[in-house]
C-alpha cells in the first residue's frame, strides 16, 4: 500500500473498493433499488429508484458511513447523500 500511496493511487483505489462494497453493506433489498453510487468530496452519493426509501436510509446514514469506512479500512467518506 505504501508504494501506491507514494504514487497517489491509494485513495482512488480505496474509493473504488468502497463504491463496490455498497451492495454487500446495504444488503440485497436496498441494492435492488440502487441506481448508482459515486463519491465526490468525501461524500457517497447513492441514487435510488424509490423516493420513499431515501428517508428511511437517511436515518441510518452514520451507520452506513462507519460500516463502509470500516470495510475498506480507511476514512474515505464523511457523509452519504441519498438522491
Amino acid at each position: 500500500m505504501r508504494n501506491l500511496r507514494v504514487q497517489g493511487l491509494e485513495t482512488p483505489l480505496l474509493q473504488k473498493r468502497l463504491v463496490e462494497s455498497w451492495p454487500l453493506i446495504a444488503g440485497p433489498a436496498v441494492t435492488r433499488y440502487t441506481i448508482g453510487v459515486s463519491i465526490r468530496n468525501q461524500t457517497l452519493f447513492v441514487r435510488l429508484s424509490v423516493p420513499a426509501l431515501r428517508a428511511d436510509l437517511s436515518m441510518r446514514r452514520q451507520e452506513f458511513v462507519r460500516l463502509l469506512n470500516d470495510y475498506v479500512g480507511a476514512q474515505i467518506i464523511a457523509d452519504i447523500r441519498f438522491c
